[in-house]
């Protein structure tokens, strides 16, 4: 029967896993269409929010953050997920394979995320930020306990 901590550890990672899969997405999505078309699909989605409560406060940052994407921005948000997304990928596959290398370097570059996080909070003081932060150190925290369940379930079989 598997502990109430090995399934926290599992729904984490897979959670982590589809987070890895929307960046992917997300990546390939910020390659294939130009700024404008990208302000076009925003303005359209954000339409009928707006038109019901005009200092809606998602609605507003996407219009803004679509009005004012640059070429460069958009490149480097489409790399930033991308290499996120690819590296999430592999690591959640590992995980969910038992690899004993995955934990340690899956605990290092969660670690290495939430801090450039924390740094990003500090510049757009976005608060999705700190909620992504607070999942990826309870994935850190689940991954760590994971790991020395395998060692020692290893270390006895």
């Amino acid at each position: 029967m598997k502990s109430k901590l090995h399934v926290a550890f599992e729904v984490g990672v897979i959670l982590k896993g589809f987070n890895g899969l929307l960046e992917l997405v997300g990546g390939v999505l910020l390659l294939a269409f130009p700024p404008s078309a990208i302000e076009k699909f925003i303005v359209g989605l954000t339409s009928n929010e707006l038109s019901k409560d005009p200092h809606d406060v998602i609605a507003t940052h996407l219009r803004q953050a679509a009005h004012s994407l640059s070429a460069n921005d958009q490149l480097f948000a489409a790399i930033y997920l991308l290499s996120h997304g690819v590296v999430k990928a592999l690591l959640v596959y590992a995980l969910l394979r038992g690899k004993l290398w995955a934990y340690p370097w899956a605990i290092g570059v969660f670690t290495a995320f939430g801090v450039y996080q924390i740094y990003r909070y500090f510049i757009t003081t976005s608060g999705w930020l700190i909620v992504l932060t607070v999942l990826d150190v309870i994935v850190i925290l689940l991954t760590s306990f994971e790991w020395r369940r395998v060692e020692r379930a290893s270390a006895h079989g």
